[in-house]
């Protein structure tokens, strides 16, 4: 699996979301800035994880994006899935009947996905947030967070 920039920002923009007071809202400009990431790409980001369902957006002056649900109710891969990332193994290969290493290899793969995935689903956001605190506060208070 690789990781994309789509899903490396998706999740800096969820675990800041996070670390706000009652869980924002902050705006995408705030976001951006703190985080150290292009405003129009990441826009584009937060209105894939609303149409998910995993923020929510409000308008107005003290507006901007919210998790829609506690941080343990969110999981890595719903944020990586939002964006459209993809673990799938192989997604080309077709393995050749004939050959037994290929299924064996194609079987291997398709293990490895399976765990990979169920960690992915098993590691929520309030994981990451209290990683995120441990390492702000082996930092000093004052500290600003940026992944």
């Amino acid at each position: 699996m690789k990781l994309t920039t789509r899903g490396h920002y998706s999740v800096k923009a969820l675990l800041d979301l996070s670390l706000q007071p009652d869980y924002g809202p902050a705006s995408v400009r705030a976001i951006a800035q703190r985080q150290d990431l292009p405003s129009p790409y990441l826009e584009k980001l937060l209105i894939q994880l609303r149409h998910a369902g995993l923020v929510h957006s409000v308008r107005g002056a003290h507006g901007g994006y919210r998790l829609a649900r506690a941080p343990a109710a969110i999981s890595l891969g719903q944020i990586l899935e939002a964006v459209g990332e993809t673990i799938e193994p192989l997604p080309h290969h077709h393995p050749n009947h004939q050959q037994a290493e290929d299924w064996v290899t194609l079987t291997l793969w398709k293990r490895l996905h399976q765990k990979l995935k169920e960690a992915l689903y098993s590691i929520s956001l309030a994981d990451l947030y209290y990683d995120a605190r441990s390492w702000q506060a082996s930092q000093g208070e004052g500290h600003q967070f940026v992944i």
